[in-house]
Formats: structure tokens, sequence, C-alpha cells
């Protein structure tokens, strides 16, 4: 009996910015018995138009089906897997920390290693602001968890195509001049992290 290895995976989904329609997209994933890890929905470049990303964890056979149930979705535009090595992901999250006397230079020294911001300072609390990968954040968590989580409000992914790839096909027709040339010699450059 094979096993399928069970992988993080991250759909990015281009919907009608209508209500109820974010309810379907994650109805099909209860319906269907598929975890989600995260979902994330924002405006797009057009008023119209919705992006959803949703973060699950499942195999490669289940990450066809929810592709394919997701692209019969009745007002679902685009549909596209998120591949880790031609995307950028991001997530941010606030968390208030226990802050005194003792335990107060361990914290800043975590936020400076971390490149966070303090976005609220109290006499016994402390509100850091951390925007990075994933892993990043839970990093960040295991260093100040002994001195004092109080609470943690994270986004989800947030996920983008390096390069020139657009979730939106219309947007190829409007972007720049940039030609599949340029993007066949893009796919050869390294990814570059910032």
């Amino acid at each position: 009996m094979s096993t399928q290895t069970v992988e993080t995976y991250d759909i990015a989904i281009l919907v009608d910015n209508l209500s109820g329609v974010l309810s379907r997209v994650a109805g099909m994933f209860t319906r269907r018995g598929f975890n989600i890890h995260s979902l994330t929905v924002s405006p797009t470049e057009h008023p119209e138009l919705s992006r959803i990303t949703v973060s699950g964890e499942g195999s490669e056979a289940e990450r066809r089906r929810i592709l394919k149930q997701l692209r019969k979705l009745y007002n679902v535009k685009e549909v596209k897997l998120m591949k880790r090595d031609k995307s950028i992901k991001r997530e941010l999250a606030l968390i208030k920390l226990r802050n005194n006397q003792e335990t107060r230079p361990e914290i800043m020294s975590a936020v400076d290693i971390f490149r966070c911001r303090i976005v609220d300072f109290s006499p016994n609390t402390l509100c850091v602001e951390i925007t990075g990968e994933s892993s990043k954040i839970d990093a960040f968590l295991t260093i100040v968890r002994p001195y004092g989580v109080l609470e943690i409000c994270r986004t989800g992914i947030v996920a983008l195509d390096r390069g020139c790839r657009y979730l939106n096909p219309d947007v190829a027709t409007i972007a720049p001049q940039e030609t599949e040339e340029m993007v066949a010699a893009a796919g050869e450059i390294p990814s570059i992290v910032l």
C-alpha cells in the first residue's frame, strides 16, 4: 500500500467581489472535509474582484481535487496553486507580551534580531508587530513565549507570484512590455528574497 506525502499548500483564488462568495469557497472545503490552516480575503486592483488565499495541508491528490472543485464554483474566476519557489508569501502577526524590567532587555533583543516593531507599550504589556514568512513568526514566538505571550493575532498567508506572472490574466494585457522571452529569462534567474 502506497502512502502519499502530506504537504502544506497555498492556493490563490480570484473571485467576484460579491456577498456570499467567501461562504461558497469556505463551504466547499467543509463539504469535502479539507481543513483550512489560514484564509485571507482582500480587494484587488479591480474593485469588482477579490483575492482569497487559502493555506492548508494535504496530499498531491487532495490538492488536485481542491483545485478542480474550486474551478467549478460559480463566481470563481481563476485558481492557482502558489508554488513555493515561484511566489512571495508573507504573514503579519500582532503579539502582546508581558512587560517587566527583568524580561524587557531579552524581549527588546528578540525584537531587534527579528526586525519587529513595537506598536504599543504600557507598564505591563507591549505589543509587537512582525511580518514575514510563517516560519519567522513561529521562531519569534518560540523565543518570546517564556517571557509571557498574552495574546496573538495572525493574518494568515498572503501570496503573489514572482516576476511577470499574474493570477488575473487580464493584467498581462496591461502590464509593461514584458514579453514571453523576458518571462522565460526571468525563470532562469534565482529568486531573491528581500
